[in-house]
């Protein structure tokens, strides 16, 4: 590496000397003390990957002397210390990989050219589906399940496991994989050797799952990046970003009696996405931090990507120690991350000096209130006592359309403004239905909740919220209460000391008591793996077309997410799931209706049931200790005997088979040794024309496959039958599958169709209402080119890459939105579909656009150009001509998209070397 600035230095820990690129020598020559923690990182980067080449002295000057009020212009080159995948998103980046060997050989190159440079770990956590719940023998079911779904996808992971150097898998059944990576995988202070030198540097991180921020909670840098950025990290690629600008937190005060981290984080969700964060970093600090645990930390961390941010960050300080030390760490690897941390002035106390913020918020601790977040946004905080109102006029909205059915003629609309129906045998006149389960019968009505489920590493992970639902459970069961019969519950431990502390305190008995069991390790129903519902609850459903609720301790609660046939959806912590499985209903105010009523006749109110923070605090100081930590993960990456029973084939070049799991990508067919050019796009056509907060789980194949989709069809065409379709997150290694699912969500709505939900579009030549995937091959046979138009917000929500994979392989050309996602824009340029967005204060319907039109865009200039013109001509000959900026926003992103994609700049790269 150059060292421009001469800040090369050693620190010595335990006798052993580290090579260390010294902040405090840069200092000499800039003022860093005003840097905020995360740039300081930044600046270490540069400064240790200095090649006069991807990272110059400029850049680090332009670090060094960071303005925070300036708008973002200077691009910098970042190299994370590792990558971390989960399978959903892991999966399809090893079947890049294994491509690339392919591919790589045809160009000239030798396959083992394809290995990750930086390490990288993928934890099997997306594939357990929550299909038994409600008993002991729950979570072995369930497991037994996964494995006979994913034989194929496990076998191949473990070839990868074997095949490439510097990959890791967690196999399954170990935990989530943002858990597993705060707990055990985090180094906060990476070690490499370098030329035969020990060096010392910041771990950072880039995640394939956008809650890859959780690190942030311990202070490592990371985000959620798509798979395509990953694997160009994973083979030494360093990623292009703008120099952020950052929004400091100020936390004060301490959290009041009763309120819980989960709480607090709706509310910095709520805060943050009202002063709009897109783009830029944010960095807690002050006062407060002294009293947030970790687990704290981590849970507002989990949410960046909800609140909208690149990164929540905290610094390190002596939590983080104690963390690190609680979690079973080295105390060697302790010692270094706290001298390397001071060394460096990345070490936070109550003499750390101010830092320069491009803006600051502030949040006293105390002000938090107990919250719940919904119908459908993580951003949509509502308090306790007004969840009921909030159900309430969420209900009629989606039950004013409700068709009449079996001859329905009486249709009224109660207080709440819900619409029922009368005049059906078993539809009763305030719109429940009867049903009956197991031998009871009972009533399922509108806001009935019929999914509780403590899932996700948002929280998880935090020993005071789990701890918390098992103390309120445990007092809810003395006085006799459970939860409902039409509930679904079920917990998905973020790892296996979860159930370790729940057993020890003798807590996860208490939540059985009142039907709560562990299901599985891992995400569930968070990333809509909830499982089906009781088919006598689904029929309920249907009948009575009602609007039921969920209630999750997630940090996602989008349309179609969580289940399809649930249409309302609520984070909240996760004693407050318990609190509504025991309630059954969102139409009911818990801050003063009770519970229910108990065995003695009485009623039950929350008050009644809530732990104090003393007796949760008691809880944890009895229950948690580093000897867990470090049983659970002493051979974390081994598996049980159901995982080292999997064949598995051998050799470096992977033997693709029929599979209807794993498939060699189209991505490199055809493929020379010339980048290809960026040309004006013709007579395209309009595959959807969308409105705002179009989600990745709007566009990216998620949850179920419905057997009447092209999906559906395709598989039972290979002979699938629709019991062992799976889900689409299982199949992301076969992109016949996943092109057919891209933009099928059940909620979207293209506005080229008249009130029409789901995956529909209107093919303009013909006419005709297709599927979209149809409407698209139908296009391609014609030669005809496409676009996406959208509002604002366009790719919100997980770093899903088949959202722009699925994208490519139905023929779109190019996108144009009001505003983009980050990571969603960044994965259209790497897969070599052009972004573009409509100039401030014009959209679609300023402009009239129907969708109906032909388009033209032009002006590109090779990628190089800033801004193209769109002429969008309609069936008449009249036009409508506006001008859209091109967002290929840096020169390493005009040439990524030049060579067509991330991977193939990489493989030309790869391929040039050998033959040279």
């Amino acid at each position: 590496m150059l060292d421009t600035f001469a800040t090369r230095d050693t620190l010595v820990v335990n006798g052993k000397r580290y090579h260390y690129a010294s902040l405090a020598k840069l200092g000499q020559r800039f003022d860093l003390k005003r840097l905020p923690y995360s740039l300081k990182i930044l600046l270490e980067n540069l400064l240790r990957h200095e090649d006069g080449v991807n990272v110059t002295a400029k850049e680090i000057e332009a670090v060094a002397e960071w303005d925070a009020k300036a708008e973002p212009d200077t691009e910098i080159a970042f190299m994370p210390a590792r990558v971390v995948l989960q399978d959903f998103t892991g999966v399809p980046c090893v079947v890049d990989l294994a491509a690339m060997r392919d591919a790589v050989v045809k160009l000239g190159g030798d396959a083992t050219q394809i290995n990750p440079l930086a390490p990288a770990e993928l934890v099997i956590d997306h594939s357990v589906q929550v299909d038994v719940y409600g008993s002991k023998s729950a979570l072995e079911q369930n497991v037994a399940i996964e494995f006979q779904r994913n034989q194929e996808r496990y076998a191949f992971l473990r070839w990868g496991q074997k095949a490439f150097d510097n990959f890791k898998v967690v196999p399954p059944r170990t935990g989530i994989v943002h858990q597993v990576n705060l707990e055990h995988l985090a180094r906060v202070v990476f070690t490499a050797e370098k030329d035969g030198e020990a060096w010392a540097y910041p771990d950072t991180v880039f995640g394939t799952d956008s809650h890859t921020t959780m690190i942030n909670g311990v202070g490592v840098l990371g985000w959620g990046v798509g798979g395509i950025e990953a694997e160009a990290a994973m083979l030494g690629q360093p990623s292009s970003m703008l120099i952020p600008q950052v929004v400091g937190f100020k936390l004060s005060g301490k959290l009041s009696e009763g309120v819980t981290a989960t709480d607090l984080v709706l509310t910095v969700t709520q805060m943050l996405r009202k002063l709009g964060v897109v783009g830029k970093f944010v960095e807690f600090f002050g006062p407060g931090l002294k009293n947030l645990a970790l687990a704290d930390r981590a849970t507002i961390g989990n949410m960046a990507p909800e609140y909208g941010a690149t990164c929540g960050i905290f610094p390190i300080d002596q939590e983080a120690i104690n963390y690190l030390r609680l979690s079973g760490r080295d105390e060697a690897q302790i010692a270094l991350v706290e001298a390397y941390a001071k060394a460096q002035g990345l070490w936070h106390d109550e003499h750390t000096p101010h830092s320069d913020y491009t803006t600051v918020l502030e949040l006293d601790l105390a002000d938090v209130k107990p919250s719940l977040a919904g119908p459908k946004r993580p951003q949509d905080r509502v308090l306790l006592e007004g969840v009921k109102q909030s159900f309430r006029d969420a209900v009629g909205p989606l039950t004013v359309n409700r068709k009449p059915r079996n001859g329905d003629s009486a249709r009224f609309a109660d207080e709440g403004g819900a619409t029922a129906i009368g005049n059906e045998a078993n539809v009763i006149d305030d719109g429940s239905v009867q049903v009956e389960k197991d031998g009871a019968s009972f009533e399922l009505k509108d806001g009935s909740v019929v999914i509780a489920a403590i899932t996700s590493c948002t929280n998880t992970s935090n020993p005071a919220v789990m701890l918390g639902a098992g103390l309120l459970a445990k007092k809810a069961a003395a006085r006799g209460l459970k939860a409902k019969p039409w509930v679904k519950t079920s917990i998905g431990p973020g790892s296996l000391v979860v159930t370790d502390y729940l057993e020890k305190t003798g807590l996860l008995a208490e939540l059985e008591k009142v039907g709560f069991y562990i299901v599985g390790y891992g995400c569930t129903t968070c990333i809509g793996n909830s499982g089906p519902l009781p088919a006598e609850i689904s029929k309920g459903i249907a009948e009575g077309d009602l609007a039921v609720a969920s209630v999750l301790s997630g940090n996602r609660n989008f349309e179609g997410r969580v289940h399809p046939e649930v249409k309302m959806n609520y984070l909240a912590s996760p004693p407050l799931v318990v609190a509504y499985a025991l309630a059954g209903s969102l139409d009911v105010d818990l801050s003063r209706d009770p519970l229910g009523t108990g065995s003695d006749g009485q009623p039950v109110y929350l008050k009644d049931v809530w732990p104090t923070n003393k007796e949760i605090s008691d809880a944890i100081a009895g229950a948690v200790s580093p000897a867990m930590f470090e049983k659970n993960y002493a051979d974390v990456f081994k598996g049980d005997s159901r995982w080292n029973q999997i064949a598995s084939p051998d050799g470096s070049v992977y033997r693709w088979d029929d599979s209807t799991y794993i498939k060699n990508p189209p991505y490199f067919e055809g493929m020379t040794m010339e980048p290809g050019t960026v040309e004006d796009i013709h007579g395209a056509r309009v595959l959807g024309l969308f409105g705002d907060s179009i989600t990745t789980d709007h566009i990216s194949p998620a949850g179920s496959i419905k057997k009447d989709s092209p999906a559906g069809r395709f598989l039972i065409g290979k002979g699938v039958e629709p019991k062992d379709f799976n889900s689409y997150g299982s199949r992301r290694g076969n992109d016949d599958v996943m092109v057919r699912g891209t933009f099928a969500n059940i909620r979207i709505k293209n506005l080229m169709l008249d009130g029409v939900e789901g995956g529909y579009t209107l093919h303009v030549p013909s006419g005709e209402q297709l599927a979209i995937y149809d409407a698209a091959m139908k296009y391609k046979a014609e030669g005809t080119p496409l676009v996406v138009i959208a509002g604002k917000e366009y790719g919100t929500g997980s770093s899903r890459d088949w959202a722009a994979k699925g994208t490519l392989l139905l023929g779109v050309k190019a996108v144009i939105a009001e505003s983009f996602e980050r990571i969603h824009r960044s994965n259209l340029v790497g897969m070599g579909v052009l972004p573009l967005q409509f100039r401030e204060g014009e959209s679609a319907r300023s402009l009239g656009l129907t969708g109906r039109e032909s388009f033209d865009i032009t002006g590109l200039e090779g990628g190089e150009s800033k801004l193209a013109t769109v002429v969008a001509t309609a069936a008449d000959g009249s036009a409508k001509t506006f001008t859209v900026k091109v967002l290929l926003l840096t020169p390493k992103e005009r040439e990524f998209f030049r060579n067509g994609g991330i991977l193939q700049y990489v493989l030309r790269q790869l391929a040039s070397k050998k033959a040279a």
